[in-house]
Formats: C-alpha cells, structure tokens, sequence
C-alpha cells in the first residue's frame, strides 16, 4: 500500500512538471511562482500553480504608469528651472560683458572682442536627452567664464594695491600738515581774541568813566546853581596856614598800579608850600602825598617812601604840575608847565595803591581824614585836580598845560559837586581863563 502511495505521488509530480514546462513555453511571463522546501520521503509533493488576477494585474500596471508620469513632470520641473537659471546667468553675463566694453574671455584666458554681440549659447536642442548633456556644458562653461571674470577682477585689484595704500598715505600726511597749520590758525585766533577783549575791556571801562563824566557835568549845568561858567571852572582857596581849612574829595581811588596826578597851583607862602594834596587809607595815611615842609624841596610820598621833586613853585604865579608813577620798578616822572624836569625809580616798587581811601586838599593826614598838622597845611589856590590809573604822555601834559585843551581824569575829575570845603575862610571861586594862568601872561 506504501509503494503504491509512492507511485501516485512521482506520477503527480510528473504531469506537474510536465504542464509547468508546457506553460512556460506558450507563456514565458505567466506569473507563476513556485516554493521549494524539504519534505520528508513519505510525503507527496503536489505543485500550487496560483491562478492568474487580472485586478491584480492592472493596480500594477496603473501604480506603474503613475510612477513614470510623476518621474517626467519632475524631469520637466527641474529642466524648467535648469532653464531659469540659465538664462539669468546668461543675462548677468551679458551685463558684465557690456561694462567690460563688450568683451570676453576666449578658451585660452585671453581677453578678445565679440563683433556680432551674439548670444553665445546657443539654441537648446528640442531631444531631452540632447537637452540635459547641452544643459551640463553649458553650466560649466558659464563657470568657466565666472571664474575668468573673478580672476581678472582679481589681478586688477592686486595691480592696483599699491596706489590707494600710496594715495592714503599722501591724504594722511597732507591732513596732518592742515590739521598743524588749523591748530596754529586757532591758537593765533585765540591770543587775537584775548587782546581783542582786553582792549575791548579797557576802552569799555574808558568810555563809561567818560559817561560818568558828562552824566555828572550834564547834571550839574541843569541844577545851574554853582555859579560858575563850567563845573571845572572854579578854584580852591586856602589863605591861611591852619589845621582846619581844607577840601575834601567826594570820590575815592580804586586799586591802582600806575597814576598821573595833575593840577594847577599858585603859592607864595614859606617856607614851603605845605601838602596840596594827601591820599590815606586804613593803616597808611601816606599811600599817595604830594607836599613842601619847611625848607626842604617838594616831596612825592607813595606808601611812606620819599623821592625828592626838582621843582619850584614858590612865586605867586600860576603852575600846572603833573606827578606820574607806576609800580613797575618805582619808575616816577615830574612835569612843571609842561616840560619834564624830573625822573626816578625805586620809589615803592611793585606796590599797588589802596583803595577806599580819603582824598584831601590843604593838609597832611596823620590819620584817614583827620589828625591834621597845622605847620604841614597848604597856603594858596588850587584848581583841576585830575587823577588817572595810568601814565599820560608827555604830549597829553603839554596839551593841558599850554591851554590847547583841557581833559578831566577818569578816576578822578574836578567837578564843583565832589569838592566839599571845610573851615571859615575856605571858599570856591570862579577861575581865571587858561590864558590868564600862564606864565608868559603873568605881571
């Protein structure tokens, strides 16, 4: 019973391998697969032919057909593109050859000319295959041509390297020189600037002391009470020698380093004129004393140092005396009508005179505005007495003291309003004209 189970089982597989070989012939893509596995010696083999699906079949074929359309469209896609770029690259090319007056590169680097103008790529071909080669070449001649042009760019600006960094450095060394001279421009305007102001300063401080003046002048000619032709028209008149006539000086001085005192005096008494004028101040009552005690000539006291004065005026007659000074060395000078007779140094060097101070006519301070000594007291007549901060020249004193003109000082200035009298038998009086003053005039 085995052996004839064994039989069937070889016949089976006979006719199955038989039709297999038969189908495959008439059909050589039947589809059919076949499984091949280890059997054991009793057991029959019967081969499993799948029967054809044609659903089956056609869901391949569609999912197939879809894969290749899907493939095309991106083939189309990225030519589309590829085309895109390519003609953007040919446009910028074509820029860079028309800023570089039309020329281009050949194979050998070298540079040379376009006449036609022409676009040197060519037209595409129509094949895809044909399209995607020509594609390639083309991008790598449009990199072959990048490159030339970066290159040449290159050798350009390496030829050209040293010029800029010499131009740079010629730009820098000529800024540094104009910025030296600026500097020295500014510096000049600056020192201008600074002797701008102070003069500016000084003939401010000028023209408001000789407001002051004609504020004080104009005031006086409205009040017309004073009796005399001009505020400065009057004299002083001091006729005896005691501790009680005077006159005293409405204004101060200011800190002071250099003065001109002027006046016009006239004495006959002796011996000695005694003390025209005195300056003291808070513990110095000789800041400033002009004076002739006893037989001695007359003196010039700054800060209770003496310098004698070469002059003379003990004859009744009219004088125009200046004294100025200036605390650079003590340098003094003293001018009698007009003429310079005298000259010194060394007389309170460096000192500066006081501010605040009394100023009194006809006697001597032993203390500010008082203490007065009777044997130092001035006989005579005084008029014009004028102070300056400054030294006057020659040619101003010799302008006052011949007449020619008459200038008021710009600290202090004789006005009939400053000078307050003291004691019975002290009095102002109208002055004599100029002329009269002289003393070619005098009989």
């Amino acid at each position: 019973m085995l052996s004839l189970l064994r039989l069937l089982c070889f016949y089976a597989l006979g006719l199955g391998y038989e039709k297999l070989v038969r189908g495959q012939d008439d059909n050589p893509d039947t589809g059919a697969r076949f499984l091949c596995r280890a059997i054991a010696a009793d057991t029959c083999l019967v081969p499993v032919v799948p029967e054809p699906n044609a659903a089956a079949q056609e869901e391949v074929l569609r999912n197939t057909v879809m894969q290749l359309r899907e493939t095309v469209l991106q083939q189309k896609e990225t030519i589309v593109n590829q085309l895109g770029t390519i003609n953007e690259l040919t446009t910028k090319l074509s820029l860079c050859e028309s800023a570089s007056e039309e020329g281009k590169y050949d194979s050998g680097g070298s540079w040379s000319k376009n006449k036609n103008n022409q676009n040197t790529m060519g037209d595409l071909p129509r094949d895809p295959n044909d399209t995607i080669d020509n594609l390639g070449k083309t991008m790598q001649s449009l990199k072959d041509r990048l490159e030339n042009l970066e290159q040449h760019q290159r050798r350009a600006n390496m030829s050209g390297a040293l010029f800029p960094s010499e131009l740079r450095d010629l730009l820098q060394r000529r800024l540094g020189d104009l910025e030296k001279q600026l500097l020295s421009k500014v510096n000049n305007l600056e020192e201008e600037k600074s002797l701008l102001f102070n003069e500016t300063t000084a003939h401010r401080q000028k023209t408001e002391s000789t407001l002051n003046s004609l504020l004080t002048r104009i005031n006086e000619l409205e009040k017309g009470g004073s009796g005399f032709k001009s505020p400065e028209q009057f004299k002083l008149v001091l006729p005896l020698r005691t501790n009680y006539l005077y006159g005293r000086m409405a204004k101060s001085l200011p800190e002071m380093y250099s003065f001109t005192l002027c006046m016009w005096l006239r004495s006959s008494a002796g011996p000695g004129i005694g003390t025209p004028f005195s300056y003291g101040v808070p513990g110095q009552a000789n800041e400033i004393v002009l004076m002739e005690w006893g037989n001695n000539p007359i003196e010039l006291l700054i800060n209770d140092k003496v310098a004698q004065l070469p002059l003379s005026v003990r004859d009744g007659r009219w004088h125009h005396i200046c004294i100025t000074w200036t605390t650079r060395d003590g340098l003094w000078e003293a001018y009698q009508d007009g003429q310079k007779l005298g000259a010194g140094d060394n007389l309170a060097p460096w000192h500066r005179i006081k501010p605040g101070g009394a100023i009194i006519l006809g006697q001597e301070q032993d203390m500010v505005g008082g203490r007065f000594d009777a044997t130092q007291a001035f006989v005579g007549e005084l008029s014009q007495v004028n102070i300056w901060d400054k030294v006057l020249k020659p040619a101003e004193i010799l302008t006052m003291a011949n007449c020619s003109s008459y200038t008021s000082g710009n600290v202090v200035s004789w006005l009939d309003s400053d000078v307050e009298v003291f004691g019975g038998g002290a009095a102002k009086f109208p002055l004599e004209i100029c002329q009269d003053r002289l003393p070619e005039t005098e009989s």
